[in-house]
């Protein structure tokens, strides 16, 4: 009897040993994760993408070659701060406080404060995490003292800019990305075209704000070396943002080893504008200054993969890359040039037309996903916390708008497993909806940039736009009226993910 309970005893033990040891290797084999978001390029702004463009992307197309190029992937909305909301939490940004529209620099934090991110799951599971670049999801900035009731109001700073004569930027913000899961951040507060130009380390300025710029080139229509008047720090200097956001981020990597998995978020300020290339790459492109920007960010991206190869990190990390929305590149650019910075598709950032959310989405994971791979998977960037739980083996319940598209990455499934469809919000609120062939606009016009934006229908026409993108790719053929069968089903979908009861 004694020797039988030493040997359950023994056995017990040796059981719980291997259970640790699994869990051990299982946590210390967990991949790291970097996640690449360029700012307003398009997806015929990558050469792979489009091989007769005046752009070279050599960099971009290395990672496509070593991994899966998606053709069918989206942003949740055409503008920045609704996709950046939606790629952290993975809810569709119209369930946030800002259902439409984008914030500013001197904006609150939008993330709710009890709200769980991709961030902050990874943290939890592990992770070192960071984030280096562009953030434009806000920050509780610090009021003078005898403010703070204004605190209190539930748009203020959301749907308005705070006032910047009430802020005290002697004083840390409350909110921010440090407190939403990320360990080390090291950011830009909005785009580089708005105030205040300073950099924030883990949520701390590093120089104040103390000089004032008038704006630069205010009347190019939001082009070229343009960005608008405001605070900003004293040595700051535009040109220096994409090679100070690399450094920082390179500088991150070096530090992380093979045992403890880390997430890299990388938002890139480019080639959003200000389009300020460094001179080294003036001249290099066909497409102008922007075209100029874009192969910088192309060496940028360069950089880090290089980075993570001299580190010994490359075999155990997944790299997304990926493009926040559209590009904004009007049809006279397109003439000038003779480049299609959003490919073969119709309207440009902002618009509810499938340039201004089809994006260039690419993904390595050596040894997991077939390198040189191809997919017409339809996704969006909302499905990255869902993604990384399945990888993780996590079951707790997605976000409400999350799928894992791990199954399209190993090979195993040609769409994405239970995702009823994939929507998209233009920057004036214009609902799309997309499920199969069909796309669903709900609206006339382009809902964003491109004119006409907004188009009230006169009697007896259609009220929507209903395209089959297998047969009418350039959305030239509204069929609303042709099929209201089809227009009713989409609705009727539309509305219950809205209502979120498609789970």
């Amino acid at each position: 009897m004694i020797n039988h309970i030493k040997l359950v005893a023994v056995t017990f033990v040796v059981a719980c040993g291997i259970l640790c040891f699994s869990m051990a290797a299982q946590k210390q084999n967990a991949p790291n994760i970097v996640y690449i978001l360029a700012d307003d390029l398009g997806y015929g702004d990558v050469s792979v993408y489009n091989p007769t463009g005046q752009i070279s992307t050599p960099n971009i197309d290395k990672l496509a070659a070593q991994g899966m190029r998606f053709t069918d992937a989206h942003s949740p909305s055409s503008v920045c701060t609704p996709t950046r909301y939606s790629l952290l939490t993975g809810r569709y940004p119209w369930r946030s406080r800002l259902p439409v529209g984008v914030l500013r620099g001197y904006s609150r934090t939008l993330i709710e404060a009890d709200r769980t991110t991709v961030a902050s799951f990874l943290k939890s599971s592990g992770y070192q995490t960071g984030v280096v670049g562009k953030w434009h999801l806000g920050l509780d900035w610090e009021m003078q003292k005898g403010n703070e009731a204004l605190l209190a109001t539930t748009d203020y700073g959301i749907k308005t800019e705070m006032d910047t004569a009430l802020i005290d930027f002697t004083r840390k913000p409350t909110q921010g990305p440090n407190t939403v899961g990320f360990d080390y951040s090291y950011i830009l507060p909005a785009s580089l075209d708005m105030p205040p130009y300073c950099y924030l380390e883990n949520q701390t300025l590093t120089e104040l704000p103390t000089s004032y710029t008038d704006g630069n080139k205010l009347q190019t229509g939001y082009t070229g070396p343009f960005w608008r008047a405001g605070k900003m720090a004293p040595s700051f200097d535009f040109y220096g943002v994409l090679p100070t956001f690399i450094t920082k981020a390179t500088n991150f990597l070096k530090k992380q080893s093979n045992k403890k998995p880390f997430f890299l978020y990388l938002p890139l300020s480019a080639p959003h504008t200000p389009w300020v290339p460094s001179p080294n790459y003036k001249g290099k492109s066909k497409a102008g200054e922007y075209g100029d920007f874009v192969q910088q960010v192309d060496a940028a991206v360069g950089e880090v993969l290089r980075t993570l190869e001299q580190s010994g990190l490359a075999d155990n990390t997944i790299v997304l890359f990926a493009s926040d929305n559209g590009p904004y590149w009007r049809e006279n650019f397109v003439s000038q040039f003779n480049h299609k910075a959003a490919g073969e598709f119709r309207g440009m950032k902002g618009d509810a037309f499938e340039g201004g959310h089809r994006i260039p989405f690419i993904v390595r994971w050596p040894g997991k996903v077939k390198a040189g791979s191809v997919s017409n998977a339809t996704t969006t960037l909302a499905n990255l916390t869902a993604t990384c739980k399945e990888i993780l083996g996590n079951k707790t319940p997605n976000p409400e708008d999350s799928y894992s598209i791990l199954p399209v990455l190993l090979g195993r499934a040609k769409q994405v497993p239970d995702q009823p469809a994939v929507v998209h919000s233009s920057s004036i609120g214009y609902f799309a909806i997309r499920k199969g062939d069909w796309k669903l606009i709900e609206g006339l016009g382009s809902g964003g940039f491109t004119e006409p934006r907004d188009v009230k229908p006169k009697p007896g026409e259609p009220v929507g736009q209903l395209y089959n993108l297998a047969t009418d790719q350039l959305e030239t053929t509204n069929q609303y009226q042709k099929n209201p069968e089809k227009v009713k089903e989409l609705t009727i979908l539309l509305n219950q993910i809205r209502q979120g009861k498609t789970r």
